[in-house]
């Protein structure tokens, strides 16, 4: 049995490792003085101080963060209201639907965001901030529906029919039941569609115009500039550092909310 425990830790520090490694050595590398990317030399901010003076990078953030925040409130729309459709009615074609919320997980990245610009060529959309939500809103959608109908699938709806009782309408029975039970996983929810909308490079990439980018677009356009150098290092463990932050603010919050 001791020996058992022993393999299982020593093989989950080595999958750890596999998994971060890369990255704490594209932090390290980003603190190199030096401009080589194969040896460090002294400590040094000289990159990161570059990066934050870059008025390109601080305008990409803006572009991440205002496309994350709509396509976060248009997913949790739409992803509810498919939620609640497919879990409280029955109607023909519902299993096809379901299949089709999944759809998005399934594919590959690629295919999808390729699709996307197809489409957007066929209707003739110029491409730009527009398509780029539209396209995150196509799979956000089913993420936010997946997290929502697994709370649905518990939820007690004889509150909502306790409150009809006592004379709510079906507004006031949403609004003041529905929802409040639902706000846990609408939360999360949410979060995810924004990290995700966030990080995404592939569909941005294929989906957005002439001088909108988006922070990942930056770090991408500057590895195909000058492939890889200690400004990159820099500017992804920038990007790293935001998406982290989002992410432990997720799991407090879901803590807080389980208790």
């Amino acid at each position: 049995m001791k020996g058992t425990n022993l393999f299982l830790k020593i093989f989950t520090i080595l999958v750890f490792l596999f998994l971060y490694s890369p990255i704490i050595v594209m932090v390290v590398f980003s603190f190199n003085e030096s401009k080589s990317i194969g040896v460090f030399t002294n400590f040094s901010l000289r990159w990161y101080e570059k990066v934050i003076n870059n008025p390109e990078v601080w305008k990409a953030l803006f572009n991440s963060f205002w496309v994350g925040a709509v396509v976060t409130i248009v997913s949790l729309i739409l992803g509810l209201m498919m939620a609640m459709a497919v879990t409280r009615y029955n109607f023909s074609g519902k299993s096809i639907l379901e299949s089709l919320i999944l759809i998005p997980v399934i594919i590959p990245e690629i295919a999808e965001a390729l699709s996307l610009l197809i489409m957007y060529i066929f209707l003739n959309i110029p491409l730009g901030p527009v398509t780029v939500i539209i396209g995150h809103v196509a799979f956000c959608i089913s993420y936010v529906t997946i997290v929502m109908r697994a709370r649905m699938a518990g939820y007690d709806r004889s509150i909502e029919e306790a409150a009809r009782t006592l004379g709510a309408n079906e507004f006031q029975t949403f609004f003041k039941i529905t929802l409040p039970t639902l706000y846990p996983a609408i939360l999360a929810a949410g979060l995810l569609a924004f990290t995700l909308s966030f990080d995404d490079l592939i569909k941005t990439l294929f989906t957005t115009g002439p001088g909108f980018k988006t922070l990942p677009l930056v770090v991408w356009s500057s590895a195909a500039r000058g492939g890889v150098s200690p400004e990159l290092n820099s500017l992804s463990s920038f990007a790293l550092s935001i998406s982290f932050l989002f992410a432990v603010f997720r799991l407090r919050v879901e803590r807080r909310l389980e208790r």
